[in-house]
């Protein structure tokens, strides 16, 4: 069976079939939905080989095909990893033709014994990737001064593998910070206590992202873990950024919307607004002081203040997916609680706008326009999988699972956050309203176009 892909973009063809050769492209074009691990790109479109790991310890190993490299118009390969290749027989052709100086159309041609009806919103979601990402890019190159390169700590999380990813495609170089023995030239030894004084050496912006998960019972000993991991470490690197040879231009660190407090009831929260009370509130205001070494030697410093992230790859939806796609989901207790969210994709692109907006400084809430209460989330996610969601989470359950504070500080946590200072900016996001982003992670776009 032979099943193509067409769909136009909007940007030059050299710059889309470029795109296609840097390193996180895969990764940026495999669907978060797939049980699918990317364990190695091809580092030539003309010869080498990429590996994806699949359940069972089974291997996807796609060869490129040297006959049919011809840039920028095509590139191909075919599945060569055994059994897989006598199983489903995949040759996998990408052509591009430019439709004009500032568009491209790009067809994905797949042969194999896979079903075309299963290959129909994976292809939907790599246009819209690649669309997307490429406006992103185009966005930044007006107000960057070329490509820069980029240190990232966490790089290993949901957010910061993404990010790498998002950022390499664009053509800037990631310099990831480790705790382990680098594995490469793009990997330093990242040691939170002690810094090494060359660590930010020739690096543009520094991204943190490190940090303990706050998920779990707030004990003790877990309430240390998370506050332990944030604060030193954070000023710290801070420091280090300030006293560095020649300081990076921007350090941007993860911050979060609990620093507005567990219950604010209807009141739109800007990052004006007063903090609120509580361990999460105060851990996050510790944690965006602890950046002010940075700003205090000249280092622009943002504070990224993060909404609920929408990915079934890791946080709440992940979490939650099996349990909807079950038909088990529902609300939790009277869903009356404001719920701030944002897409995975968005938040890259607010981490990018932080980057290269010179004029952006403090604090910023990356979350979308649209906040909703938890009864309209359930009832969104049920639709969108084709599920019931009536069967409400009894108020006891997070509770005993979480204490009676986790429970307050991270179930019942009510915050309607707004995104002023992005929407003074006119920043554009790709997935403003809730059910087009879930539809786009999950895979359920159904055919439809996603406005």
């Amino acid at each position: 069976m032979t099943y193509t892909h067409s769909a136009a973009v909007e940007a030059p063809i050299e710059e889309v079939f470029a795109w296609h050769t840097r390193p996180g492209a895969l990764r940026r074009l495999t669907p978060p939905w797939l049980p699918v691990k990317v364990v190695a790109e091809a580092g030539s479109l003309r010869d080498g080989q990429a590996v994806l790991g699949l359940p069972a310890g089974l291997r996807w190993v796609a060869s490129q095909q040297p006959d049919r490299y011809d840039p920028p118009r095509r590139f191909a390969d075919r599945l060569t990893s055994v059994p897989l290749a006598s199983m489903l027989g995949w040759t996998h052709d990408h052509q591009f033709r430019a439709e004009d100086g500032e568009s491209t159309a790009v067809a994905d041609t797949v042969t194999s014994r896979v079903p075309p009806s299963r290959l129909r919103e994976m292809f939907a979601y790599r246009t819209r990737q690649l669309g997307g990402d490429l406006a992103a890019h185009a966005w930044a190159a007006g107000r960057a001064n070329g490509p820069m390169t980029v240190a990232i700590t966490g790089s290993s999380g949901m957010i910061g593998s993404a990010l790498s990813a998002f950022l390499t495609t664009g053509g800037h170089r990631v310099i990831q910070l480790v705790r382990r023995p680098p594995s490469g030239p793009d990997q330093r030894l990242w040691a939170p206590d002690h810094p090494d004084p060359a660590l930010l050496d020739g690096v543009d912006a520094v991204v943190h992202l490190a940090g303990a998960s706050i998920a779990g019972r707030f004990s003790a000993g877990h309430k240390e873990k998370v506050r332990a991991s944030r604060i030193a470490p954070t000023a710290r690197l801070a420091e280090l950024a300030a006293r560095t040879a020649r300081p990076p231009g921007c350090f941007v660190c993860a911050s979060a919307i609990g620093i507005y407090g567990t219950d604010r009831g209807d009141e739109e929260l800007t990052e004006t607004s007063e903090r609120g009370d509580g361990f999460l509130a105060d851990v996050v205001s510790e944690w965006e002081a602890a950046t002010a070494p940075a700003g205090d030697g000249g280092v622009r410093v943002v504070n990224v203040r993060t909404g609920v992230v929408q990915s079934p790859s890791g946080g709440t939806l992940r979490l939650l997916y099996p349990i909807f796609a079950a038909g088990l989901g529902g609300k939790l207790g009277d869903g009356h609680q404001w719920l701030s969210w944002i897409g995975l994709d968005d938040l890259l692109d607010v981490y990018l706008h932080a980057l290269v907006d010179t004029s952006r400084a403090g604090p910023l809430n990356a979350v979308t326009p649209d906040p909703v209460r938890n009864e309209e989330y359930t009832s969104t996610l049920a639709r969108v999988l084709h599920r019931p969601a009536v069967l409400p989470v009894p108020a006891f359950g997070p509770r005993m699972l979480l204490g009676e504070e986790g429970d307050r500080e991270l179930a019942r946590a009510s915050q309607r956050v707004v995104p002023q200072q992005l929407a003074g900016a006119g920043h554009r996001f790709r997935y403003p309203d809730l059910e087009s982003a879930l539809r786009h992670c999950l895979g359920r776009t159904g055919g439809v176009p996603l406005t």
